[in-house]
Parts: structure tokens; sequence; C-alpha cells
């Protein structure tokens, strides 16, 4: 329970899209000690229970019902249970249209070992960092310069692979300003573990007023 906060805690969500990954991840860990706990409960049930007789006929029902219910209700109900949250969660991930508000776009590109940014729009290119509006999505257009590299700002949003030659979408969206931290996560080679990056989200109006005086190149 300690790793659940800090820079690069998943569960101390400060975005939509990285709130809806900790209840779901969450909700998996909590049927998880729920079914451990019952697994455990029948365990020593079987170690304490004396053995009966039982006739063939009855034995084979009893063992079938176990089949059935832990072999295939189980899972089946579990993955359903799990579709049933997971798809609307990656739905709300999608980088989709928004009504009435053009969604800034941001071009990033992984490096060994570095993050090239780039604001088109406003003819900026950053090193290791980016600035976006706090309460307003953004779209990353995420490709690499080499090898796979993953975003992943965890209190942000989930994290989306980088493929040479092709370009993938991931929609960011910090809550409040502040400073959050981002990592590479996909082993890219020995500056892996140092390939990080900072976003600073601002309020709307710091922003616009940090794109009119920032440098073009940094």
């Amino acid at each position: 329970m300690t790793a659940c906060s800090g820079p690069y805690s998943a569960l101390d969500p400060a975005g939509p899209a990285a709130l809806d990954v900790a209840r779901l991840w969450w909700a998996m860990a909590s049927f998880a000690v729920v079914t451990l706990l019952v697994v455990v409960a029948l365990w020593l049930y079987a170690l304490k229970r004396r053995p009966g007789e039982l006739d063939a006929a009855r034995a084979r029902r009893i063992q079938n019902r176990w089949i059935i219910g832990g072999g295939l209700i189980l899972p089946i109900s579990s993955m359903a249970l799990l579709l049933v949250f997971g798809i609307p969660i990656g739905y709300r991930m999608l980088p989709l249209p928004v009504a009435g508000q053009q969604v800034l776009q941001i071009e990033v590109t992984g490096h060994q070992w570095w993050w090239q940014v780039r604001y088109p729009e406003a003819d900026i290119e950053l090193r290791n960092e980016l600035h976006i509006p706090a309460g307003q999505p953004v779209d990353l257009q995420l490709t690499s310069n080499d090898v796979i590299h993953a975003f992943w700002v965890p209190r942000l949003g989930g994290k989306l692979d980088m493929l040479p030659g092709r370009t993938n979408v991931l929609r960011l969206q910090a809550d409040q300003p502040g400073t959050y931290h981002g990592q590479c996560a996909e082993f890219c080679g020995t500056g892996h573990a140092h390939m990080k990056f900072t976003v600073h989200a601002h309020a709307p109006d710091d922003f616009a007023a940090w794109l009119e005086g920032a440098d073009r190149h940094e």
C-alpha cells in the first residue's frame, strides 16, 4: 500500500483516463482477493472434512458441478464482467472529437534515449518536457526514430507504444495544474532507465502565455 501514491503511481490519478485505470485496477484487485479467500476457505474445508462414502453416481454429480462451476461459469462470468467495465473505459480513452473544441496536437518522437516534443502549430520544439493546458484534452502523436519505446505518464493516463514508421495517438488530460512525471515503459537499450520526461500542466491562461513566450527551439 505504500506505493499507492507518488509521482510514478498509477493509483494516484490526476486525470480522467488515469482515474478510469485506477478504478478498474482496484475492482480487479478486490475481485482477486475475494476469489483467493474463497479458494483458501474451500481448501481448508477440504482438509478438515471427513471423507464419506459416496456412490459412484453422486460422486460424479459433485465432480461435474465443480467442473462446470469452477471451470466454466466462474471464468466466463469473470471475463464478461471485466469486458463490461473495460470496454467503455477503453472507448473513453480514444482520441475522439470533442464537441465545440479544437484539441491541441503535440508530436512526440522517441529517441535513444530522449524525447523530442514538437508543437507544429506554434513551431516550438522541446526536449524531455511537455507543456499542456490543464482541464483540457490533448492529443499526442507518438512515433519512434529508432526502436520501440512506450510513452507513459502514470498519473495522467495509460501507456502507448511508439513504433518506428508508425504514429499512434494518445489522449492525455490533467485535471489540475502541476508537474507530472513520465517514463519510457518499453525496454529500449542501455539508457532505458534514464529515459524520463516531465509534463507541465498550466492553467489555460498561463499556457497561452507560455506559448507566446516560449523559445521556438529549446
